[in-house]
C-alpha cells in the first residue's frame, strides 16, 4: 500500500508557501484536527513547538510548555482522555524521558501523535546533526508486550501529509503513533503548496452509540478497537496503566490477561496491510535496490537517477513505514533484486529488519554514517558502483 494521505495536485488554489519540516509538521497536525499541544523544548524539534504556540490559540486549541518531556506526554495523554487529538515533539533525550508514560499510553489504548526529531546520541551527543539511531527505541524503548506504529518522513510534503495519517491511525486504532523525522528534514525548507481541506482523510474515533450504563470501555469488537468515550461526557470508566478486563479494572485473571493482550496485538497485526506504506520507485526491473527512509531516502533516490542515466538498472524503495516492518514490500524486491543497499546513519537498525526477512539470501549491503552527517548522493552511488 502506498502512501494514504492525499498530496497536492495541479488544481490546488493555495499560493505556494516556503517552510521547513518541522512548521510542515504543524500544518498537518492541526488540518487533521489537534487541538492540544504539551511540549518542552529541545533542539532540532522546538521549531515545531514554537509553531504551535502562536498557531493553536486562533484555533481555540491549547498550547502549554510543560516543565519537562516527562510531564509533556503526560498532559497529552489527559488531553486525549478528554477528547482532544492531541500531540507533542521532542528530541532523542526528551524521547527517552517520556518511554514511561508512552507505554501507559499503549496500556489504556490513548490515542495520540509523538514527533522524534531525531539528532545524534546517546545523552547529548548532537544536538544540531542529523541520525536515525532511534529506530528501534521507536519500536522497542517501552518495556513490555506492545505493538508500535512508527511513520518516517523525508520531505516538506511528507512531514504535512503523514503527521495528517498519523493522527487517522492514532484514532482508528486508538494507538499511540510516532513519526520519526530528523535535523535535515526538521531544517530543509522547500517549496509547499497546502491540499485543499476537502481533499484530505480525516479519520475521527469512534465514540460509543450505547448509553452510558451499557458502555464497555475495553469491549472486543470486530476490529479489536473499542469506542472511546471522552471524559466529562457523561461516560465512566477506568483508567490504569495495570493488565485490565473489558471494564478498565486490574485483572489477574489469566483469561482476561491472555484476551487483552490478544487483542492489543490483532487490532494492529489484523490490519498492518492498512498501515504499511512504502513509495516504490524504479524497482520493476532493477537489478539492485536501494532500501532507504527518512532524509536519507533524498540522497538514495537522487544516487538511483542517477544510476539510471548511466544505464545502470537501480531502484528504490522508500520505507514509510517503519513498524509494522513492511515485510511483504521488502520481500517483494528482495526476490527480485540481485543485491539491495540499506544506507542509514546508525550502526544498521533497519538492514537488521531487512536481513530478518530475506528468505531468498539476496546479497544485504550496509551503508552506515554516523558522524553526524546526512549520507550523500554521491556515497550512495558508489556504493552501488561497488556493487556492479
Amino acid at each position: 500500500m502506498t502512501q494514504k494521505a492525499k498530496m497536492p495536485t495541479k488544481n490546488d488554489t493555495s499560493k505556494p508557501i516556503l517552510i521547513h519540516g518541522n512548521q510542515a509538521i504543524v500544518e498537518g497536525a492541526l488540518a487533521a484536527g489537534c487541538r492540544f499541544f504539551a511540549g518542552y523544548p529541545i533542539t532540532p524539534a522546538t521549531e515545531i513547538a514554537e509553531s504551535m504556540a502562536v498557531r493553536l490559540p486562533k484555533l481555540d486549541g491549547t498550547f502549554i510548555q510543560m516543565e519537562d518531556e516527562i510531564a509533556s506526554l503526560g498532559a497529552v495523554v489527559g488531553a486525549s482522555l478528554s477528547g482532544l487529538k492531541a500531540m507533542t515533539a521532542t528530541s532523542g533525550p526528551g524521547f527517552s524521558l517520556m518511554q514511561e508514560i508512552l507505554g501507559f499510553a499503549y496500556m489504556t489504548e490513548v490515542p495520540c501523535v509523538l514527533v522524534n526529531v531525531m539528532r545524534g546520541g546517546p545523552s547529548t551527543g548532537l544536538p544540531t546533526h542529523p541520525s536515525q539511531a532511534d529506530v528501534m527505541q521507536a519500536r522497542w524503548g517501552t518495556h513490555g508486550n506492545h505493538t508500535s506504529i512508527v511513520l518516517a518522513v523525508s520531505s516538506v510534503a511528507d512531514c504535512f501529509s503523514i503527521t495528517v495519517t498519523a493522527f487517522n491511525l492514532a484514532e482508528k486504532f486508538r494507538t499511540p503513533v510516532i513519526i520519526l523525522s530528523d535535523e535535515v528534514i526538521a531544517h530543509t525548507r522547500e517549496r509547499f503548496i497546502r491540499p485543499a481541506a476537502e481533499s484530505l482523510e480525516i479519520i475521527n474515533r469512534v465514540k460509543p452509540a450505547v448509553p452510558p450504563e451499557w458502555y464497555i470501555p475495553y469491549e472486543d469488537t470486530v476490529r479489536g478497537v473499542p469506542p472511546m468515550a471522552a471524559f466529562g461526557d457523561g461516560y465512566r470508566y477506568h483508567v490504569t496503566g495495570l493488565v485490565h478486563d473489558m471494564h478498565g479494572f486490574p485483572t489477574e485473571n489469566q483469561d482476561e490477561i491472555r484476551a487483552f493482550y490478544k487483542r492489543m496485538g490483532r487490532k494492529i497485526s489484523h490490519y498492518a496491510a492498512e498501515i504499511q506504506m512504502v513509495n516504490n520507485f524504479y524497482t520493476d526491473d532493477a537489478d539492485i535496490t536501494i532500501i532507504a527512509y527518512g532524509s536519507v531516502a533524498r540522497s538514495a533516490l537522487q544516487a538511483t537517477e542517477t544510476a539510471r542515466e548511466k544505464g545502470f538498472k537501480v531502484g528504490l524503495l522508500q520505507l514509510i513505514t517503519l513498524f509494522p516492518f513492511p515485510c511483504r514490500h521488502v520481500e517483494n524486491v528482495l526476490h527480485k533484486s540481485k543485491a539491495v543497499i540499506v544506507p542509514e546513519m546508525n550502526f544498521g537498525q533497519i538492514s537488521q529488519e531487512v536481513k530478518r526477512v530475506n528468505s531468498r539470501q539476496c546479497p544485504i549491503i550496509r551503508l552506515n554514517r554516523y558522524d553526524g552527517n546526512l549520507i550523500t548522493p554521491d556515497e550512495i552511488f558508489e556504493k552501488i558502483h561497488e556493487v556492479l
